[in-house]
Parts: structure tokens; sequence; C-alpha cells
């Protein structure tokens, strides 16, 4: 079973970002869809935010 949510780990290895810059694009994400501190980002709102394919991605997921 593939995971729901993203992490910075994740976003690091998809998009070759700093730790720093993966927090702030979450961030940006959880303020766009109004989530709070404590929901977590799922992979499609990530792949929506970034214009990502989520199929073209899940192999950076494990």
């Amino acid at each position: 079973m593939n995971r729901l949510c993203i992490y910075p780990k994740d976003i690091e290895r998809i998009t070759g970002k700093s730790e720093r810059q993966c927090r702030y694009i979450i961030a940006s994400i959880k303020n766009l869809h109004g989530k709070l501190k404590h929901q977590p980002v799922t992979l499609e709102e990530f792949c929506t935010y970034m214009g990502l394919k989520p199929e073209n991605i899940e192999k950076y997921m494990k």
C-alpha cells in the first residue's frame, strides 16, 4: 500500500530542493487548502500544486 501523505524528505527527493524550501512548499499547500498545522498534505494536493502526475513520482515515495 502506498502512503497518502507527503513529507519534506519526499519533496527533497522529487525536486532536489533543500529541506527548508520543502517545508515552505508544504506550508504553502496547507495555506492554500486552509489546513491546520496537524493536518497532513496529500500526494494529490502536492501534485496539483507542483503540476506533476502522481504516477510519475510514486517511485520516490518508498
